[in-house]
């Protein structure tokens, strides 16, 4: 039997990633120090702190425990055992490039993985006030303590596509890659916020061929599966979670269409 995934769990794990990223923007307001990890990727105080709220969160305060996987204690050799069981995917603070440049384009991520697919995805942009939240029952975004209301996915437009490249990972790769489309506009953005504006209808297409972990992409694919959309590898096979080392293949995220061969 499937983990079930209810409107009341979509809102506390919601209420998870709010309240960590209200710890962020304390810290985004001050001259905050940056720091290097192992793999030559940023890290500032506020990883840290949203990961400190939402450990303990997710371990005390919801009615099921799994296992939880986060980028800053998986960074430091603490990855849980995950084989058989429903577990967390966390990345506290997705886009810290973005925080460090102040452009408001980070956010906190939490999934929900079963059976190597993501069934609950909550993705919160702190200095927007904006979450995104994707489950059984549906896809939602609440702007600014407004409500949550649905979103889905637009059918590709025949006058072309909106595709989304990474503000800090552009690369050649992806510009030869989208010139199987007829494209319309490419809007860089940062962090998980790519998928988001496909789950809701704002654009259609995010390729990305570059280094990604599971963390990164975990929440903003819940988001975008309960939508509507789709997030597949580049051979068209859906891009599955419990992989061997956590790290991603080269992927496209897309809405409601269809992605030619090539």
């Amino acid at each position: 039997m499937g983990t079930s995934v209810d409107v009341e769990l979509m809102m506390q794990v919601a209420d998870i990633t709010r309240r960590a990223g209200a710890e962020i923007m304390k810290i985004y307001a001050t001259d905050f120090d940056v720091e290097t990890k192992d793999d030559r990727s940023p890290v500032t105080a506020a990883d840290t702190a949203a990961e400190n709220i939402i450990l303990p969160a997710l371990q005390n305060e919801l009615p099921l425990s799994f296992p939880i996987i986060s980028e800053e204690a998986a960074s430091g050799g603490n990855i849980p055992d995950i084989e058989g069981s429903p577990f967390w995917l966390v990345d506290p603070l997705d886009g810290t490039k973005e925080f460090i440049s102040r452009n408001g384009d980070f956010t906190v991520n939490i999934g929900l993985i079963e059976d190597g697919t993501p069934i609950l995805g909550a993705v919160y942009a702190p200095v927007h006030d904006t979450i995104y939240i994707g489950g059984a029952p549906g896809a939602f975004v609440n702007i600014k303590g407004s409500g949550y209301t649905a979103i889905s996915c637009r059918a590709f437009p025949d006058i072309g596509l909106t595709a989304l490249v990474s503000r800090s990972h552009r690369s050649p790769e992806t510009d030869t890659y989208l010139e199987r489309f007829t494209i319309a506009e490419d809007i860089s953005a940062g962090s998980s916020l790519k998928f988001c504006r496909i789950a809701e209808g704002e654009a259609d297409l995010y390729p990305r061929l570059g280094r990604t972990m599971e963390w990164d992409t975990a929440a903003a694919h819940g988001v975008l599966k309960f939508a509507g959309g789709h997030v597949e590898t580049l051979d068209g096979k859906p891009l599955g979670y419990g992989k061997p080392g956590l790290d991603n293949p080269h992927f496209v995220a897309y809405g409601d269409g269809e992605i030619p061969a090539g």
